[in-house]
């Protein structure tokens, strides 16, 4: 039987909406449960929204609140849905946090969802296999590579998160 997992939305691409008349991009609830149909996901998982926020504009209380639910959740795997380019910072802010016993995997999408080509789907699937797979500790999932949480870096120029040396 799989682990049940826990899925903490926090906003990101992944979300976005876009308004035709504006050409914004916008929040206005998660497309998680949608995504998990379409992929036919069978593994037990419960979806909590944190919060719906572009992930420029996360910051250190933001952060906070995401280690302290990761911390109180009763159940030893979680996936974090996140915006791409703080998602490196958030990681290394969980692993700093030293939640012990549970596998934390942090996923995203360049192109969101509603888009149609979206590669959140894709991310979304991987994430949560890497969740039932990794041993515990925190970890960035993406474009089917699974990265530790001090050793990636998204790398804008190709669009691509990438493996890093660790900090010295």
């Amino acid at each position: 039987m799989p682990h049940p997992i826990r899925i903490f939305v926090t906003g990101g691409t992944f979300d976005k909406e876009y308004d035709e008349r504006t050409g914004q991009l916008f929040f206005k609830d998660t497309h998680l449960r949608d995504m998990l149909r379409l992929g036919r996901c069978r593994v037990p998982v419960e979806v909590r929204t944190l919060m719906m926020v572009d992930s420029l504009d996360m910051d250190d209380h933001d952060r906070e609140l995401i280690i302290n639910q990761c911390r109180k959740c009763e159940v030893d795997r979680i996936v974090i849905t996140h915006g791409t380019d703080t998602m490196a910072e958030t990681a290394r802010a969980l692993a700093d946090a030293n939640i012990e016993s549970k596998t934390i995997i942090l996923t995203g999408a360049m192109i969101p969802f509603a888009f149609g080509s979206s590669d959140g789907l894709f991310n979304l699937g991987a994430a949560l296999a890497f969740a039932e797979s990794q041993d515990d500790g925190v970890y960035v999932a993406m474009n089917g590579r699974v990265f530790d949480a001090y050793n990636v870096r998204k790398n804008r120029d190709i669009g691509e998160f990438e493996e890093i040396e660790p900090a010295s």
